[in-house]
């Protein structure tokens, strides 16, 4: 199942990576490069619940096999994209397919590794499995950064071989197999699909369209609108494509809760962490991996911590020490970006990566831990939707404060060396959305060089603000964890409709 979700993981970070070459190459738009990465989040948000609930009824190493092959097959796609006219929109297709795909891929494979094991085994083993897929996702930008020298076709074909091994190992372990003949809620997947398929359009929008904007608003407030149409139509419903009476068991709603502002961090990381290794530290973007790299050494070794203490004493006591731990690391992290020297930042990194790793598997197996064996592909449908919005608002808000914070800055000291005001504010809206090193012009004598080293030094305070913003988010879970969740395992508590049942006597761990 890693190798099956491998592709998905790594396509998330290197496609951003190779951008400016397809630009190149292809004559694309702003707009169209922005979407060969939205289309894909987008689809992979909206269909999340949906590809979860299909896994289910059709059997999830069924979903999974198919899942790979289309996954492959539009990769592939992608990676014929002519080069005329028609360039952009196949692309665009061919990406939004991907992340269709990957919806339905990921449910499907996680519910597997979930029923492979019983819960009282779930944590160390999910725990190895988010330390392997989070490290995929770091790999990314070093591996974009060596097949794009080749051509940037070849960050797609990569897909194509281990998607073969993928299924001939799917097919060699053969997990169990258990379609069932249940309908699936076409009215409640177009009401989910549309509201967070519109919802997440208007915060991606929102640094293109800008907070102020009509429509901006029109997409967060009709998205809303139909999700909240769709809880109640979802309550009402005999087999629901969500099972919303989950939320009534206070463990479940808390770990989605925490699983959201765990996400406002975790997701957008990817791209602050390498923006500031471009930009302040004027590193190459393949050598920018490295910092992601660091942040996941500390989160691989405490996840195997966190998977441990959940299976003996439930997730309580990990999450809450790993939310603490994560919320002090990137304080700590934070109050050293703007030395410019990793040196100092490194450890603070991982101290903020452990944190994770206490919380993010724990906290995922936790929530599924709750759920019935016959929903496992639902419920992860649903804890991925909350990933993927919480990933999104964080994107969204947080690139916006980048973005103002970054322009104030920068204009004011461009200012100081006689930089007129349109060029100033066009390199800080460059120098804020990656599409330049600020260190284009540090030869230019020795007032560009002072220039340029206060212009670093202006980015790296602004992603300072950023990365005080996910230590108050983690702040936040911190404290629901702490006063609202449930303490000793799922299996353990008194549960709600729709939840894992008691475990024997003999399992039970104090």
């Amino acid at each position: 199942m890693i190798f099956a979700v491998a592709m998905m993981l790594i396509d998330q970070t290197i496609v951003a990576l190779a951008i400016p070459r397809l630009q190149h190459d292809l004559k694309l738009s702003a707009t169209g490069s922005q979407w060969i990465v939205n289309g894909y989040l987008l689809s992979l948000s909206g269909l999340f619940a949906l590809g979860g609930r299909v896994a289910d009824v059709l059997g999830h190493r069924r979903t999974v096999i198919w899942g790979v092959i289309a996954f492959a097959v539009f990769s592939a796609l992608c990676g014929a994209t002519p080069t005329g006219s028609a360039g952009e929109a196949w692309i665009i297709v061919f990406r939004i397919l991907q992340g269709a795909a990957a919806a339905f891929l990921f449910p499907a494979a996680l519910a597997i590794v979930i029923a492979n094991y019983e819960v009282s085994e779930r944590g160390k083993y999910l725990a190895i499995f988010f330390s392997i897929s989070g490290g995929l996702t770091a790999i990314g930008p070093i591996a974009g950064g060596y097949l794009t020298q080749w051509t940037w076709r070849s960050i797609f074909w990569i897909n194509v071989p281990v998607a073969i091994i993928a299924v001939v190992l799917t097919l060699i372990s053969k997990p169990d197999q258990v379609p069932r003949r249940e309908p699936i809620d076409v009215r409640g997947a177009l009401l989910v699909s549309g509201g967070m398929g519109i919802g997440v359009l208007g915060l991606q929008q929102a640094g293109a369209w800008g907070w102020s904007s009509p429509g901006t608003w029109a997409c967060l407030i009709i998205g809303l609108a139909l999700l909240g149409v769709f809880v109640r139509y979802e309550l009402n419903v005999t087999t629901p494509l969500v099972p919303m009476r989950l939320f009534a068991n206070r463990g479940f709603a808390v770990d989605n809760a925490i699983l959201f502002l765990l996400s406002i961090c975790f997701v957008p990381l990817f791209f602050f962490a390498s923006l500031y290794a471009q930009v302040a530290l004027n590193d190459s973007a393949s050598n920018a991996g490295l910092i992601l790299f660091v942040f996941f050494g500390g989160f691989t070794i405490a996840a195997q911590w966190g998977g441990r203490i959940l299976d003996r004493r439930g997730a309580r006591p990990t999450v809450v020490l790993g939310c603490a731990v994560s919320a002090v690391g990137f304080y700590l992290w934070a109050n050293k970006l703007a030395a410019l020297s990793f040196d100092q930042q490194w450890p603070y990194l991982a101290i903020a990566g452990a944190g994770m790793g206490l919380t993010l598997g724990p906290v995922s197996t936790d929530a599924l831990n709750r759920s019935a064996s016959s929903a496992y592909g639902a419920v992860t449908g649903v804890t991925q939707t909350v990933r993927n919005f919480g990933g999104s608002l964080g994107l969204a808000v947080l690139g916006s404060i980048l973005v103002t914070t970054t322009v104030s800055k920068v204009e004011h000291t461009l200012d100081h060396f006689g930089v007129p005001r349109s060029v100033s504010s066009r390199i800080a809206h460059e120098i804020s959305g990656a599409s330049t090193s600020a260190g284009g012009s540090s030869q230019s004598g020795h007032a560009s060089q002072a220039a340029v080293r206060a212009v670093r030094v202006d980015f790296a305070q602004s992603v300072k603000v950023v990365v005080i913003g996910m230590a108050a988010a983690m702040a936040v879970a911190f404290v629901i964890a702490l006063l609202r969740m449930p303490r000793g395992r799922a299996g353990e508590q008194e549960s709600s409709d729709g939840a894992a049942p008691q475990q024997p006597a003999a399992d039970a761990v104090s």
